[in-house]
Parts: C-alpha cells; structure tokens; sequence
C-alpha cells in the first residue's frame, strides 16, 4: 500500500519509498511506547495536502476506521505539514483529524539525507486535560519490549534501531550488568546538554548520569521502578527504570527519561490564563448587568408602549449576552456547555416577557456540546430572539403554550430548533422590517456561517438553525 500510494501521490523515489518501509516496520512498536496513535503521512503534488501512507494504532484507539489513504490538510494538521516543509520536529500541537475529532499532534521528519521523504506522527486526545497526561505512563511490559529491540538486535540492523528511537519522544538509556552506558538516543543526550553535560554520557557509570539519590543496586533489584518527577535546575523530569534478562542471563538496564517541562509550564501558562479569563468575563458581565438595570430604569420613565416595548427587547438582548458570560466566568475556560447557556437563557426570558396568569413551558431536549465564547454569544442572541417571538406571538388569547428547544449534533453540522404549538403564522406576510427575526438571520448567516429556515402552520412555527461544527 506505501508503494501504491507514493507512486500515485507523491514524488517520491525508490530509495525514498525504501526508507518508508524500513520505518513502517517499527509502527506498532512506536504505538507502544508513546501509547498513541502512530502514521506515516508523505506530501502529495499538492503543497497543502499530505497523504497518510501507514498507520499503527493503539488498543483504544481514537480513530473508528482505517485511514490509510485519506488527505491530511494543512487547516487541519498544521503540525504535519509544518514538519514536511521545515523538517523541524513539532511537539504537541493541536489538529483535527480525519475523523473530526481534536487531536495533539508531536511529528518528526523521516529524512532520506537532506530530503524530507515523510513524517512520522504520534497522535494523542487533545480534549484530554494536562492533569490527565500527567497519568499517562510507559508500561514494564512496553518498556521491555523496547529494550529487547535494542539489547538483542543482529547485527548490521543497527540503522533500523536508530529509526524507534530517534523518533520517540523520550530519553532513552541502556546499561550493561556492570552499570555502564552503552547506547544513549539522541533524546537523551539533549536532555544531560540541558543539565550541563559537556562529555558524551556513553562509557559513563551509572554514578555519574543518575538522576535522584538511587544508586545502581537499587535500580536492578526489581523488574520496574519509577520516580513520578525530579526537578533538576528549571527541568521537570520523570524516570523509569526496567530490568531485563535474557536466556543467558544477560542484564540490561533500560532507563526512559520524560522531559515534563514544557508541560508543567504549559499547565501554569492555563491555570493564569484560566484566571484571567474567569476575570474578563466576569467582568463584562457585570458590565451588562449595569447597562440592562440603567436601561430598566430608563424605561419606567416612559409612557409610550412601544418605546416601553423597545426598551424591554433590548434589555432581554443585552442579558442573553450576560448569561453567557457568567457561565463563562464560572468555568474560567472560553468554553461553555451549549445547554448550560440556554437553560439559564430561558430562565430570564421567560422571567422577563412572561404575562400574568400565563402558563408557558419551555423545554430543552437533545445533545450537548462545548462552544467558544463568541459561538456562544452569537446563538444566546439568537435563541433569545426566538423565544420572545414564541412568547409574544404565538400564543394570542392563551394562557398556556409550549416552546421546545432540541439541539442535534452531527459530525460536521449542529442543528438548533426552536418550536411552539401556537397559531402559527403566514411567512408571505412577515414584515419586512421584523428586527427579531432580522437579527437571528445575520447572527446565523454572518456570525455562525449557517442556515436559517423558518416552517409554520395553525399548528405552531418551527425555527432551525444550522451551523458548521469547528472544533478546536
């Protein structure tokens, strides 16, 4: 299939497609290790589209099907074709997937001299939170099956090794019985030059190079030993060790090093971004809140009905807005739940617009999903609007009425709709001027680049809203 692919696809040449083989052999070892989801894309005659040649994935892993042939976009893996065309590597950046599901990419070059062939890609969950991957752990038995890859290779294979262990993302060290250094992957080797290593660590004693008050017995006396963090100068490091025998007892000792630091400082970079966030938005909705209460006030002071109604659709408006960034604040992220918002949105429509003696019901029904602020803010305008429609005009002469509000979410689109069992109403005959139904349009067409469609008979109105899923 690489072959198939490559000549289809690619400019690739023999010795090119060669070299892809050779690392595709070592897919489901590399899988193991990083406990990701590992491919080989290669970039087409296309500057923005990569192709994905080979796959190995993990047991749980996140992708349903086989997405071996499929396109790899820039506006969707930017770590991908940033290393195709820098052939630096890229750690940790996000993407979507194939499949539309977020994911974190780390990707490496797959060079054949100067040329970049390929690249080779560990994907993991994006929505899974920092505190989570700090749980993310290498396994003895991974760990063992690495070091029997790399103690009991034949000889002359050396060059395939280098390929597992230039492309894993942590330090990897061997040992002999005596406690020597014997093999150090170019991870390693950067990791004791940031310590402050001037010497090659291969030929060092154990003595030398340990990380932590262990001593080399300590180490060897048990199958698998790990120290969750050491801070050593401005680096936060975790370490593993394994032992393993083969049938002529030989021992090795195999010690994974995990550079934490770029993570731990990402986990304070959030919790102060989180911070300010809660801040901001808290914030601007006290501001709203201010603004709705001055125009309340504003509006007891006048007489005229319909400026009394203009005032009150305005402060409807600007607290729909307000809903949304109190959510926001409480959860001190630029997400929000979409039912958490309309839940509260409804409480203060109906609060606000509903007429004495009336009974109306509201219901929300349906998925759930997580949406950015300004995603948020657009669509508690909108269902705002719609719902004070319903309140107003559905229902003339009742004193009950029911509004439903189902929210369906689909792989690429989101529907939102909002309907009533009112009397309905002759769309021929809409005004013209509708500032309501006006206003919901340009949100959903301009703000949300979505689809707004209206149905209605003596039996009620149906409002859809559909909207292009984004993610993040």
């Amino acid at each position: 299939m690489i072959r198939k692919l490559c000549e289809k696809f690619t400019t690739l040449n023999e010795s090119d497609i060669q070299l892809l083989y050779n690392v595709n052999e070592f897919l489901p070892l590399i899988s193991q290790v990083t406990n990701g989801d590992v491919f080989i894309d290669c970039m087409t005659r296309e500057p923005d589209t990569a192709i994905v040649v080979a796959e190995a994935k993990k047991k749980k892993s996140l992708y349903k099907k086989n997405v071996v042939g499929e396109f790899a976009l820039r506006e969707n893996e930017p770590a991908v074709l940033r290393t195709m065309d820098t052939g630096l590597t890229t750690r940790e950046l996000k993407g979507i997937s194939q499949e539309n599901i977020p994911i974190e990419q780390s990707v490496t070059a797959i060079k054949n001299g100067d040329k970049v062939v390929g690249t080779l890609i560990v994907e993991k969950d994006a929505t899974k939170d920092f505190a989570e991957r700090r749980n993310i752990e290498i396994l003895s038995e991974t760990a063992q099956q690495l070091t029997q890859a790399l103690m009991f290779h034949n000889r002359g294979e050396e060059h395939k090794i280098d390929y597992i262990t230039n492309y894993v993302t942590d330090g990897i060290m061997i040992f002999d019985k005596e406690g020597v250094v014997i093999y150090a992957n170019p991870m390693a080797i950067s990791i004791y030059k940031k310590i402050g290593y001037k010497d090659d660590i291969i030929g060092m004693h154990f003595d030398n190079v340990a990380l932590d008050e262990k001593t080399f017995k300590d180490v060897t006396e048990t199958t698998y030993m790990e120290v969750p963090e050491i801070h050593i100068g401005k680096l936060n490091l975790n370490v593993q060790y394994s032992v393993l025998k083969n049938k002529d007892d030989d021992q090795r000792l195999v010690v994974l090093i995990r550079d934490m630091t770029e993570l731990r400082n990402r986990e304070k970079e959030l919790i102060l971004k989180s911070v300010a966030i809660r801040e901001i938005h808290h914030r601007v909705k006290n501001n709203l809140q201010t603004i709705a209460s001055l125009l309340r006030m504003q509006s007891r002071r006048i007489t005229d009905d319909q400026a009394k109604k203009a005032f009150s659709e305005s402060i409807n408006r600007v607290l729909s807005i307000a809903v949304t960034h109190e959510l926001l604040a409480q959860n001190g992220v630029d997400d929000v739940d979409i039912k958490d918002i309309l839940t509260n949105l409804v409480q203060n429509t109906i609060y606000y617009n509903s007429k004495p003696s009336t009974n109306i019901k509201v219901e929300i029904t349906g998925d759930n999903f997580s949406i950015d602020s300004d995603k948020a803010t657009s669509i508690a305008l909108a269902v705002n609007e719609l719902v004070q429609n319903c309140m107003e005009y559905a229902f003339p002469n009742r004193k009950e009425g029911n509004i439903r509000i189902h929210i369906e979410k689909d792989e690429l689109y989101s529907k939102i709709i909002v309907a009533d069992d009112g009397v309905g109403f002759d769309k021929t005959e809409r005004p013209a001027g509708s500032l309501g139904l006006n206003i919901v349009e340009g949100l959903v067409v301009e703000k949300l680049d979505g689809s707004f469609g209206i149905s209605s008979s003596p039996f009620g109105t149906q409002v859809e809203i559909e909207i292009i899923n984004k993610c993040r």
